[in-house]
């Protein structure tokens, strides 16, 4: 078995297209199957079930598959420790974080870290919350902020920076708007703003709601925390957005206000493979976060 193969077979898994991947890989159709062919000769299964042009992975395939990802990131990550070893102040970083840490945290650590690393590079990926877990699992990215901070999992680690307060954002209209704090229930009949199903800030808002006896009504979802707070803005409804969200700018016409009954608080922090070392830049922006926060809370204090 041949790492070009590898490479192949993945490409033409996530395309379902021989042509397709083909051009993809910048190498003649004739070529990747072929070694499509050679791969399923030495293997003895067949990977795919081939339907005129469009081809489809079986049973096996799709565990083959899976194996051979993980494979390729593990040749990756090899190939980038062995570039980073002799300098890791030079690396790139992968970071996989959500919509609600995009607005201040991520980018107030990475301007902290850029000052006193000026030649790191980074990838960023944003996703939702639990493919963010999922990513990570997978060896697709080795290290993610997350919020709240999984306990529970076996394949990742989590580590708490810092737990941060959920505020209710409202319109400079709205009947509760110079109250000083609120109740949760005060807002049953409210019309909501909400990141859309699947999102974990949505479950976290929708799960204590329903321990206050309601069902928050959604009027409008948003993938995006600027989305979320323009639509409170234009008095289309209320939302619960995390403190530091609303750190850097507080939308016009709207108001913060702190929820008393519940206190609601959620935990930010990073994930880590459980089974799997960080690369040596990782490593450094670890250590790095868990420095800077650390002090920042103490300032703050």
């Amino acid at each position: 078995m041949e790492l070009r193969q590898i490479r192949y077979f993945i490409e033409v898994a996530k395309r379902e297209h021989v042509t397709e991947a083909a051009e993809a890989l910048h190498v003649a159709q004739s070529a990747v199957s072929r070694q499509i062919f050679n791969l399923e000769a030495e293997l003895g299964v067949a990977l795919f079930i081939r339907k005129g042009r469009n081809i489809k992975l079986t049973a096996i395939g799709k565990i083959f598959l899976e194996h051979m990802e993980q494979a390729i990131h593990a040749i990756e990550d090899a190939k980038q420790v062995v570039s980073e070893y002799t300098d890791p102040k030079r690396g790139t970083i992968q970071v996989g974080f959500p919509s609600s840490l995009a607005t201040y945290i991520l980018p107030t650590a990475l301007a902290a870290f850029r000052s006193e690393y000026p030649d790191i590079r980074f990838k960023l990926n944003q996703q939702p919350y639990y493919d963010l877990i999922e990513a990570v699992i997978k060896g697709e990215i080795n290290f993610a902020l997350v919020a709240p901070v999984p306990t529970d999992g076996s394949e990742v680690r989590g580590e708490i920076l810092f737990t941060e307060k959920i505020v209710a954002l409202l319109p400079m209209s709205h009947p509760f708007a110079k109250e000083s704090v609120l109740r949760l229930s005060q807002l049953r009949d409210d019309h909501f703003i909400l990141f859309p199903e699947g999102f974990m800030l949505r479950e976290v808002v929708e799960r204590v709601c329903q321990q206050h006896g309601f069902r928050p009504n959604v009027s409008f979802e948003g993938e995006d925390i600027g989305a979320v707070k323009g639509l409170v803005s234009a008095g289309s409804g209320v939302s619960l957005i995390p403190e530091s969200a609303l750190v850097d700018h507080l939308p016009r016409a709207t108001v913060a206000i702190p929820i008393n009954e519940p206190l609601l608080t959620r935990t930010v922090g990073m994930i880590m493979p459980e089974d799997r070392q960080l690369l040596p830049t990782e490593k450094l922006f670890y250590e790095f976060l868990s420095n800077f926060f650390l002090r920042l809370e103490q300032f703050q204090k």
